[in-house]
């Protein structure tokens, strides 16, 4: 992985690595690692890639442009620009932005929410409103679990631990977790837990659960008619359906993985013979998604 970071690096110009461009670097080593890609791969002109939502941004300037630019042979490539047009030139990104009605931004915000929103709130799903929107959809189901260790939030207890959860000011919940045990026929755990001293129970159903019985076929390498996972992540969306003609540079899916969505696009005109996935779906790397029509 640390080498396909550095590779990457070195493709796109050895540009500053500041957050976001350090994470759009760290999209592409991802890429690469999940789908062996080399770097002669990636800057050949006769191989395809989908190149991750964030390169293509990074490559149109809208975070900006390095001294010297970004090195046009990989420019054209990432941006499917044909031979002889010339890459976007430095340009600031905010000069090109349209005006937005904050008040409908807002409205359209806070019904995404379910809740009003403050001035820094609106901010945050202004600038990254699908975090937002996921962010809020935790909250309605979850509740403010900013109030777990967070050790606790991403490992949860281990028998006999104990937190104390500050709910409010002076109100305090001593939490200690007492057992596990499986329930593989529901697909769930049973947890017993004391709650202030008070012992209590409860279902949960086991992550991943339902989709864990099903078996996924496997993009074919080398078969044209196959189109993989390039990673593990969740389908967002899935824009086309069994018999839709689509020309090369469609997007076939989008998938999210680590807070990075790749859209995945039809490198080839073609009928889509078979969907296999559907939002909401969980994929690993190599799944099959797309099945071609024979041409």
């Amino acid at each position: 992985m640390s080498q396909a970071y550095a590779d990457v690096n070195r493709l796109f110009g050895d540009i500053v690595k500041v957050t976001p461009t350090s994470k759009v670097v760290g999209d592409m080593a991802l890429m690469m690692v999940a789908n062996d890609l080399t770097p002669a791969d990636v800057a050949s002109t006769t191989h395809d890639i989908s190149f991750p939502e964030s390169v293509v941004s990074l490559f149109k300037g809208e975070l900006g442009f390095p001294p010297d630019g970004f090195p046009p042979a990989l420019s054209r490539k990432v941006l499917k620009l044909a031979e002889g047009v010339a890459p976007p030139v430095a340009y600031r990104p905010g000069d090109h932005l349209p005006p937005v009605d904050l008040d409908a931004a807002r409205a359209q915000a806070e019904k995404d929410a379910g809740m009003p929103l403050d001035d820094r709130q609106l901010a945050s799903a202004l600038m990254y409103p699908k975090v937002a929107r996921d962010f809020h959809q935790h909250l309605q189901t979850h509740g403010d679990t900013s109030v777990l260790p967070t050790p606790t939030f991403f490992y949860g207890l281990r028998l006999q631990d104990e937190v104390a959860l500050e709910i409010d000011p002076g109100k305090t919940l001593l939490v200690s977790l007492q057992g596990i045990h499986d329930d593989e026929a529901a697909g769930a755990v049973k947890v017993q837990f004391e709650l202030n001293g008070q012992s209590r129970s409860v279902l949960v159903a086991k992550a991943g659960a339902a989709s864990a019985a099903l078996k996924r076929e496997v993009a074919e390498p080398g078969n044209p008619r196959h189109v993989g996972a390039p990673m593990p992540g969740a389908i967002v969306t899935v824009p086309v359906q069994a018999g839709q003609t689509l020309q090369a540079g469609a997007t076939l899916v989008s998938l999210e993985a680590m807070k990075m969505e790749t859209h995945i696009v039809a490198e080839r005109d073609g009928v889509v013979e078979r969907v296999l996935v559907k939002p909401g779906d969980r994929v690993q790397a190599k799944d099959l998604l797309i099945v071609w029509a024979e041409r």
